[in-house]
């Protein structure tokens, strides 16, 4: 590990005016310490986001759930607020990583760092969720641009994310059994006049299927996802999984996650 000046800044606006250059936010800690021991990156500063405890915390009307930036995965997963309103979400936080990850993990930091194989971004852009920064308020269709590339600024932080709450909503994924990210994740999510589907660890970054979108739209039923084939032009191919194979997972799991709503 290289080098780096560490700062504590107690408010966000002291923690952006440190976010130039070089430095690299914390926020977790789950992707970014493991990258600078295996020297995959040196940032020149650290600014750790652990002593802003206002951006942590869940905050729900029964019709929005609104998750502070901190908040960490395991507290959203116990969360009887999120398992009343949207379970879904609370299920989801709690298949991130093991109980380490889990415990010391944020939705901010993951959404900020997105993975393109990270279950939270599958959650925000399948329920259309709005990412609230320190300067604006983010549609997830504008903020997730590209393989660990979002639309924020050097100096913006994500401060909160707000859910709306589906009618019916549920997410299944194929995980690696070592890391436990998805291999393919599916998040579907019925608000009664339209359904969203949002894929994750298939291809370079978390997408929408609009085919799957409209099938459900019409009759929200396995079926209706059951024999839609998706293309592989474009989704990732590694060493645990073909593009190929996980197209034909993004089915399966659709279908999948289709029953586990109806349930």
């Amino acid at each position: 590990m290289h080098a780096f000046k560490y700062h504590r800044p107690s408010s966000v606006k002291a923690a952006a005016a440190l976010a130039k250059g070089e430095a690299k936010l914390l926020a977790g800690g789950q992707t970014l310490v493991q990258t600078m021991k295996l020297r995959l990156a040196s940032p020149s500063d650290i600014i750790d986001l652990g002593a802003l405890q206002d951006l942590a915390g869940i905050q729900s009307d029964g019709k929005t759930v609104t998750i502070g930036a901190m908040t960490r995965h395991a507290d959203v997963a116990h969360s009887a607020e999120v398992k009343k309103t949207i379970p879904a979400l609370a299920a989801l936080a709690g298949m991130i990583g093991d109980r380490q990850v889990r415990a010391m993990g944020t939705i901010g930091g993951s959404l900020a760092n997105n993975d393109p194989a990270a279950d939270y971004p599958a959650a925000v852009l399948g329920m259309g969720a709005t990412v609230i920064t320190n300067k604006r308020k983010l549609s997830p269709d504008e903020f997730f641009k590209g393989m660990f590339t979002t639309a924020l600024a050097a100096d913006e932080i994500i401060t909160a994310v707000s859910f709306p709450a589906p009618k019916r909503a549920a997410y299944i994924k194929f995980k690696n059994p070592a890391s436990r990210f998805a291999i393919v994740g599916v998040f579907v999510a019925d608000f009664g006049s339209s359904v969203r589907v949002a894929v994750t660890g298939a291809g370079p970054v978390v997408f929408r299927q609009a085919e799957m979108e409209k099938a459900l739209a019409a009759k929200f039923a396995p079926e209706s996802v059951a024999n839609i084939k998706v293309k592989q032009d474009g989704l990732n191919s590694d060493l645990h999984a073909s593009a190929e194979y996980r197209a034909h997972l993004v089915t399966v799991m659709a279908k999948r996650a289709v029953e586990a709503a109806l349930k």
